[in-house]
């Protein structure tokens, strides 16, 4: 497929990727793909709050910090 119709049709590109499909990409008229759009294999989750109950953070003062501290003079 050429860059030019994956631009100009690109939802009906993703849909089709999502449901299996792979594409090459050819760029400037050649016959050598360049990249490549493909559907994503397993989708990493990450449980949100793991560290819930588990880890602390205390924090002295007001947080304000000198340029001086901040840049070790």
């Amino acid at each position: 497929m050429t860059a030019s119709y994956a631009e100009n049709n690109f939802s009906d590109v993703l849909a089709r990727v999502m449901n299996g499909e792979r594409f090459e990409i050819l760029h400037g008229g050649s016959d050598e793909p360049v990249a490549m759009i493909v559907p994503i294999e397993n989708k990493a989750t990450r449980e949100i709050g793991i560290l819930n109950g588990k880890a602390t953070f205390a924090q002295k003062g007001d947080g304000k910090i000198s340029e001086e501290d901040f840049l070790g003079l």
